[in-house]
């Protein structure tokens, strides 16, 4: 079949389903253009997208700026690998360094790919600064934590989907549960042996889960207290999404007045993907200190895209957006205006026990199980009402539109979504 045909919904569903592997469970709907905050189907309906590719297109669908800035360098050079230099990495890695305060930056293109990096420089560090005996180093992790799905992502993870016949599993990670500080002080006093500490600032995949106040001040603490690296995976959560630069509060890009909540943290190591890029390529990336990351020597990671000049370009492109259009402050204040807003709905409601969230990052708890598919249901209806956003663990739908949405948007948002929640009231 011809690239150029137009298919229609019903036939591009059927051809994913034929002739693509069944991974993944899409809410009924296929897309075919998007701006800013908004995108279309193949038959022209408009709808809010309320889920931003899972925060990777915070800067909007197609912006300008970083489609420019892509089509541009793929005219001039997309692919060196790393066998040979190229003139954009260096002035990218410049510019991401400084921007998030960080020695040194290893790109990758993935989120997975990303947090895999992040574990090999740990036990590495673990070994040749630590001094960890061989193949003994241990990182500790969150329950319910999703960093990803490849084979040593999933084993530790205690989603029985994801595990669930791709054993045998790698081994050297402890769970604790998240927001627990007392668990993990209890972890790391009884294992000399743990290299360090990876946790998600905010829970995204379990259901938008924000720790309790000082959590991951205290976390870090820790780590410092028995040698550990505190390491941040911010792939969801980071550039802008929850009213800070990274969740963390690490050279944040709000004024003082809005640091109430989590006291800034810096992590040993920075995990970064999705919306480092705007949504417009695949980049993830790496950072942190000189001390940590000069135990990587060549040969001992890669990646043939990693680092690429187009990807190079549309990083420095999309993180410029995120500082010149304020949109970690406009997340901030509009999440703060949707959280109060439906919180006026949950007061009054039968099918929501309560909202959640930071920033522009929240979720809405249904009250019904996770079995049930009245989340599902009630998605299905935000579509047919012009807005789309997917559930998350059964009976959670989560919330989480471009940051460059402004006000009249977001209430309009507000409204469509108490309208379709009132058809479901009991």
């Amino acid at each position: 079949m011809s690239q150029t045909v137009k298919l229609s919904a019903q036939q591009a569903i059927e051809l994913e389903d034929k002739y693509g592997a069944h991974n993944y469970h899409p809410l009924p709907v296929v897309l075919s253009k998007g701006e800013g905050v908004y995108v279309w189907d193949v038959d022209g309906n408009k709808y809010f997208d309320f889920l931003s590719a899972y925060s990777a297109v915070n800067q909007g669908h197609c912006h300008p700026k970083i489609v420019g800035a892509m089509v541009n360098q793929a005219q001039t050079l997309t692919l060196t690998s790393r066998a040979f230099y190229n003139d954009k990495l260096g002035v990218f890695e410049k510019y991401a360094t400084e921007t998030f305060g960080y020695d040194k930056l290893l790109p990758m293109n993935t989120g997975a790919e990303a947090v895999e990096t992040a574990l090999k420089i740990c036990r590495k560090w673990g070994y040749e600064v630590k001094n960890l005996p061989k193949n003994t180093a241990k990182i500790v992790v969150c329950e319910n934590n999703f960093h990803g799905r490849t084979t040593t992502i999933v084993s530790f993870s205690n989603d029985p989907v994801a595990q669930n016949n791709f054993g045998p599993f790698t081994e050297g990670f402890i769970k604790i549960p998240y927001d627990n500080i007392d668990a993990l002080e209890t972890t790391l006093a009884s294992d000399p042996s743990i290299a360090g500490f990876l946790v998600e600032p905010i829970q995204g995949e379990a259901g938008v889960y924000v720790p309790s106040d000082g959590y991951l001040a205290a976390a870090k603490a820790l780590c410092e207290k028995y040698n550990v690296l505190f390491i941040a995976d911010e792939v969801q959560t980071g550039i802008a999404r929850t009213g800070k630069l990274l969740a963390t509060c690490g050279n944040c890009s709000c004024s003082d007045r809005h640091c109430s909540g989590t006291p800034e943290v810096k992590a040993d190591i920075l995990i970064l993907g999705k919306a480092i890029s705007g949504g417009a390529y695949p980049i993830s990336a790496v950072l942190t200190n000189n001390a940590i990351m000069k135990v990587i020597a060549p040969g001992n990671h890669g990646s043939t895209f990693g680092g690429n000049p187009v990807a190079a370009v549309v990083g420095i492109a999309a993180l410029e957006v995120v500082k010149e259009e304020s949109l970690a402050q406009n997340a901030f204040d509009l999440g703060h205006l949707f959280r109060e807003e439906i919180q006026k709905y949950v007061d009054q409601s039968s099918i929501v026990k309560g909202v959640r969230g930071k920033g522009l990052l929240n979720a809405i708890l249904i009250n019904d199980t996770e079995e049930s598919d009245t989340a599902w249901n009630i998605c299905l209806a935000l579509r047919d009402n012009g807005l789309l956003a997917k559930p998350t663990h059964g009976n959670i739908i989560r919330f989480a539109p471009p940051l460059v949405m402004n006000k009249e948007q977001l209430l309009a948002c507000v409204a469509i979504i108490t309208k379709t929640l009132a058809l479901f009231e009991q």
